[in-house]
């Protein structure tokens, strides 16, 4: 099937040539003929080379984490995007939903009419979509079987490229992104939590005064009034969400700093001051990217409802309730309380009641083609992931045949923020059985 598509005039920028490529799919793939939405992805090359010779270039699809995480834009090739632009012509994918690519948020899903219908319409907007997207535009724009990068939420979206679309890839890279085959979102959450739990205990050992800050914190908000920007009351439980910041080899210490400008004094006592109400509002709002919160549950959906699974597994691990006597900061998970202290979630809290109870969301992998795997595939893994757990991740890898893994104790989640061309060159290498500096 071909599918429409525009591409703009190439233009420059900071040593880059880009061309935005805007393309028409199905919303239903099983309907193809039916209603069409508008996926956007740009591309990147060196502009350094002549026009002509980059046009030769493989391509390159980056899958971006998410899921809501629309593709990077990039201000300049550095890092891996430099590593990668030596060999291919880069493009980044808006996955559907993301950024140009039909936007799906308070402001677009109203327009699909009423809670169910809204909830009908985001159960195209999963890995299986996102892929049958991705080969259209292959074919679109006349490429041979194409490499994959996928970063987190991209890694699952590539255990589903090689389920259902394997013709399409000629090799496959993952960085942080082996999403368990089978099985529940219990049981990442249950995972997940230990490895939050350790990670808090680390960041505290680093930095033993922030765990009375971070106590008094809670306490303080927990008996005065303090407001983000977007006018909402910020709760002990939302603060707990710069939790995100234990995800990273360096945004860690950005916590450290985050706290250090707490408090500040007034005539009335100390507050919080608008600095740090203000940054806490950038980490915990959901308003750039509202399907994290709606399809993030959704990605462990398999023949079964997640129905709030976090919220239940939260259960057992009492040291993250917001009344703890020394709470924890939390990382990824998800809970229906969101949609009811998030500004940007609140007119979709039906919406994602009604996703979190769907019990009949297909598979997104297919365990038997996965063991006969004949694409190249190379995996880094971390160690201390707190985002996706080292133990599932090397139990999917043992399903995929020939999944070949690299595992670091060194970087956390954000891998490829601190050594994307390190990593990139290196999984790069695996895949074509060359060295990590892959030419």
């Amino acid at each position: 099937m071909s599918v429409p598509h525009t591409a703009s005039a190439p233009y420059e920028l900071r040593g880059m040539r880009v061309t935005d490529h805007r393309f028409t799919v199905p919303l239903d793939h099983s309907v193809p003929d039916g209603e069409t939405i508008t996926v956007f992805a740009r591309e990147y090359s060196d502009a350094a080379l002549p026009q002509a010779e980059a046009a030769q270039l493989p391509w390159l699809l980056y899958l971006q984490g998410g899921p809501g995480g629309k593709g990077s834009r990039l201000l300049s090739l550095s890092g891996w995007t430099k590593a990668a632009s030596k060999y291919f012509r880069i493009l980044m994918l808006d996955q559907r939903g993301t950024g140009l690519s039909a936007p799906a948020n308070r402001q677009t899903l109203p327009l699909r009419g009423d809670a169910a219908a809204q909830a009908d319409y985001l159960t195209h907007f999963r890995a299986d979509s996102i892929v049958a997207d991705a080969e259209l535009i292959r074919e679109a724009l006349g490429s041979e079987p194409w490499t994959t990068y996928g970063q987190s939420y991209g890694g699952f979206c590539t255990l589903t490229y090689l389920s259902f679309a394997p013709h399409g890839l000629r090799e496959s890279l993952i960085t942080g992104g082996l999403a368990p085959l089978t099985g529940s979102a219990d049981r990442v959450y249950q995972a997940t939590f230990r490895r939050v739990a350790a990670r808090n205990a680390e960041y505290f050992a680093k930095y033993p005064q922030d765990r009375g800050i971070t106590t008094r914190i809670a306490r303080h908000l927990e008996d005065v009034p303090e407001f983000l920007s977007s006018g909402e009351r910020l709760t002990v439980r939302r603060f707990q969400m710069v939790g995100s910041f234990l995800g990273g080899n360096t945004r860690v210490d950005g916590l450290h700093l985050l706290l250090q400008e707490a408090f500040v004094p007034t005539p009335h006592g100390d507050r919080l001051s608008d600095t740090f109400l203000e940054s806490v509002h950038g980490l915990v709002s959901r308003a750039a990217n509202p399907l994290y919160a709606l399809m993030h549950e959704s990605i462990y959906g398999q023949g079964a409802a997640t129905g709030w699974a976090a919220e239940r597994v939260l259960k057992e691990f009492p040291a993250f309730r917001p009344d703890a006597v020394e709470p924890l900061y939390t990382g990824e998970m998800v809970y229906p309380w969101y949609f009811a202290e998030d500004p940007a979630l609140v007119p979709l809290k039906e919406t994602a009641e009604l996703l979190a109870a769907k019990a009949d969301w297909p598979d997104l992998y297919d365990v038997a083609q996965l063991a006969r795997n004949t694409v190249p595939v190379a995996a880094a893994v971390y160690t201390d992931d707190i985002y996706v757990d080292r133990d599932l991740s090397l139990e999917t890898a043992g399903m995929v045949k020939g999944l070949q893994v690299w595992e670091s104790a060194d970087f956390h989640h954000d891998g490829i923020t601190d050594d994307g061309e390190g990593i990139f060159n290196r999984l790069l290498g695996m895949v074509r059985g060359e060295s990590t500096q892959a030419g």
